[in-house]
């Protein structure tokens, strides 16, 4: 979309990287007070924008504070922190009083300054969060300051992005929300290859047991037959040739009640068929896998046991392929997340270097490069893997290839990678706020004459562009 003159002042609050930023600046808007309390990305802000970024909204205490220090606004665009009701997180809601509460600084000053519209974005997991009593108060608390309000959650690739990631957001509107209607949801392809660089190199190689553990799995899926429809479920390869129970009864079960006795451990096999008889108790705990040997789990969930149920049978229908396998890579030699493969690409060519990759703590996932997985704020090692067939080489993907995942264009980027991906996994999707942004501002009221700071160009040069 070509850039407006500005039509209206809007706040930027949790602005992180400036995805709200982006998105209504193209649709004319002109940010006249944003806050970001991260120091790198604060000073970011202020270089991508030109706008001086605020540190800590609860330094505006009172509402003399927000009155005197946030000018008047039209829209009030907020990414408030999502970790309190994530469902990576303790999922602590408004009790997290470090960030659950931030919720009510924004709600604190919706009440001053009196936007005629808002957008707020959090995870999906907000709508079901304490069995829907969080996204009951949310809504509750902005309608009770007068506004109409209407929430529903959007994913990058519903709108050509070649990213999955859901998000819930709140729209409201002082007048009414009666004109209001969500932004279709784009139903055709989207590949990755339109976000990657073949001219760049990865600023971190990937480590070399994680590509020894995509070239395990790459064998493995070689091996399989052809006729062979790959699981749907995740494959453990720890439970190939386990039989220690799991139906009825746990190993943590059978240990608690043979130390009161006396006695010794089981004697059953455990991890990859290895014999547990005769072996001590402690011993019998080092074979038995990660996901089985839990202290105090006395009996395992109905979804472990259905894991452990499909993995034990697709093992016996399939020995013949699988134990070569099996004698060749050796994966009790590898760490427990490298032992286990989500296969998410069925009636695709087995390949391993056709598709996406990401290391999890769930396993080796495998996806259609028709999407990246959603991008997230932890470690490295999650940020999506190419196969050497879309990117020419086996590599991460860049931070510049993840910005172009989140619709945020060439803007600065943290200099060091590692804070970078953390920033993007953080980052609003711009192109997603922008088709939700688009009608929410029909018959928003008379322009503003915004009291913000001058524009200056951004200043990428003297903070490193990464690739």
């Amino acid at each position: 979309m070509e850039t407006k003159s500005s039509t209206f002042a809007f706040i930027d609050l949790f602005a992180g990287l400036g995805g709200f930023h982006v998105a209504l600046k193209k649709l004319g808007g002109e940010a006249v007070f944003a806050a970001e309390w991260e120091p790198a990305l604060n000073q970011l802000y202020t270089d991508n924008y030109g706008l001086p970024a605020w540190t800590d909204l609860n330094g505006l205490d009172t509402d003399d504070d927000i009155d005197r220090e946030v000018p008047d606004h039209a829209l009030l665009a907020a990414g408030f922190p999502c970790q309190p009701f994530s469902k990576a997180g303790d999922q602590l809601g408004f009790g997290d009083t470090s960030q659950g509460n931030l919720f009510f600084k924004v709600l604190q000053i919706l009440k001053v300054k009196r936007p005629s519209r808002f957008i707020l974005e959090n995870v999906p997991n907000i709508l079901k969060h304490d069995g829907g009593r969080t996204q009951d108060t949310i809504l509750a608390k902005l309608r009770g300051l007068g506004y109409a309000v209407e929430v529903a959650h959007f994913s990058p690739h519903e709108f050509g992005i070649p990213q999955v990631r859901d998000r819930a957001y709140f729209v409201g509107s002082l007048d009414s929300l009666d004109g209001f209607t969500w932004p279709e949801k784009h139903r055709g392809h989207t590949d990755i290859t339109s976000v990657l660089r073949r001219d760049v190199s990865a600023p971190r190689a990937i480590p070399e047991r994680t590509l020894e553990a995509i070239d395990m799995w790459g064998d493995f899926l070689k091996r399989s037959p052809a006729s062979l429809k790959m699981p749907a479920f995740p494959v453990w390869a720890m439970e190939f040739g386990a039989t220690y129970p799991y139906e009825h009864d746990t190993p943590p079960a059978v240990w608690e009640r043979r130390r009161k006795y006396g006695l010794s451990g089981m004697h059953v096999q455990g991890s990859f068929g290895f014999d547990l008889d005769g072996l001590r108790i402690a011993k019998q705990h080092e074979l038995i896998p990660s996901h089985a040997r839990r202290d105090g789990e006395l009996a395992f969930p109905r979804w472990k046991r259905v894991f452990i149920r499909q993995n034990r049978e697709f093992f016996r229908d399939n020995a013949s392929w699988i134990t070569p396998w099996l004698n060749h890579w050796q994966p009790w030699t590898f760490p427990s997340s490298f032992q286990k493969m989500e296969w998410n690409a069925q009636g695709e060519v087995r390949n391993i270097d056709n598709f996406v990759l990401q290391a999890r703590a769930s396993g080796l996932r495998i996806k259609r490069p028709t999407t990246a997985p959603s991008l997230i704020a932890f470690t490295q090692t999650q940020v999506p893997i190419l196969g050497a067939n879309l990117a020419g080489e086996r590599r991460y993907m860049t931070p510049r290839e993840c910005a172009q995942l989140q619709s945020l264009g060439d803007i600065c980027l943290p200099e060091s990678d590692l804070d970078a991906y953390r920033a993007l996994g953080n980052a609003v999707n711009a192109s997603v706020v922008e088709a939700i942004a688009k009608p929410l501002l029909i018959g928003l009221p008379a322009p503003q004459t915004p009291t913000g700071a001058s524009k200056t160009d951004p200043t990428c040069e003297l903070l490193g562009v990464l690739a």
